[in-house]
């Protein structure tokens, strides 16, 4: 199972770092309208949690009837990032601040047939990475502090946002920006504006009454305020 990543289209992926570890199975059927499931691998180094590893996300991915987006907050991505994509995520996502050679390591995780996204922390500029942003699928900018669940979203990150997408509409490249971190209703269409077309949701989703109901509503409210 794949996902291919166009800037013209808007996806919605929950992060089971909301769900119920105990019934998994059910948490996935739950969100199977979704366009992919966002699965957070955490290593208590990067950042201070622990989650899941390769053979857990390779369960996900046996389980799960839509694509998983792996995003690694993980040291040393370089080195353990390609076991993700050999695990069957359909879409690898690792931190720029994680990894000493980003093209490389882009360049691997699609020779074993996944997407590939980088990530930027709230601190971390977006200018630098500009220029080989053509390498990545997507660009994840991250509207929280990563490591955490439940964070309020911080709106300072829709100015880079929007000067990211600016930067690649200007170079004509098919690049997806991902926000991940505090999205919900009352925040999507400002992120949809700034120019995001993939939206992390966590509890808006596995709190809501439906989640069904409430990933429909995010997609159309990310829909009725895309930044042209």
């Amino acid at each position: 199972m794949s996902i291919t990543y166009s800037t013209g289209t808007h996806y919605i992926h929950p992060s089971i770092l909301n769900a119920d570890f105990m019934s998994i199975g059910t948490e996935l059927d739950k969100i199977s309208t979704a366009d992919s499931v966002h699965v957070d691998v955490m290593d208590n180094h990067f950042v201070p949690n622990l989650t899941f590893g390769p053979s857990m996300v390779e369960q996900i991915v046996e389980r799960s009837s839509i694509p998983i987006d792996a995003h690694l907050m993980i040291e040393d991505a370089d080195r353990e990032a390609p076991a993700f994509a050999e695990a069957g995520a359909s879409s690898v996502t690792f931190h720029l601040e994680a990894t000493r050679a980003p093209v490389k390591l882009a360049r691997d995780l699609r020779k074993k047939n996944a997407q590939v996204g980088v990530a930027l922390r709230p601190a971390t500029a977006v200018e630098p990475i500009l220029d080989i942003i053509g390498e990545f699928d997507m660009l994840l900018i991250m509207t929280v502090e990563p490591g955490f669940g439940g964070q309020s979203f911080l709106e300072t990150m829709l100015p880079k946002i929007r000067r990211a997408r600016k930067a690649i509409s200007e170079s004509n490249l098919e690049v997806s920006i991902q926000v991940d971190g505090g999205v919900s209703r009352e925040t999507i269409e400002r992120c949809a504006e700034a120019g995001a077309n993939v939206f992390v949701a966590g509890s808006a989703i596995y709190r809501a009454r439906n989640a069904a109901e409430e990933i429909s509503a995010l997609r159309e409210l990310a829909s009725a305020h895309t930044a042209h």
